[in-house]
């Protein structure tokens, strides 16, 4: 399996869950990063490719 195929976020949401579990004070910056990135994707497409 090749990591350039897998999804991104699927990836991007386990990491973030591990992350969460760990250190739970890092969900509001974890959420308003995520947030933030959609935001800026739903707003200028073309920079998602």
């Amino acid at each position: 399996m090749d990591i350039a195929s897998l999804p991104l976020t699927p990836l991007i949401s386990l990491i973030a869950g591990v992350v969460i579990l760990i250190m739970p004070r890092l969900l509001n910056y974890i959420v308003a990063l995520y947030l933030i990135i959609i935001g800026l994707l739903g707003l200028f497409p073309q920079l998602a490719g």
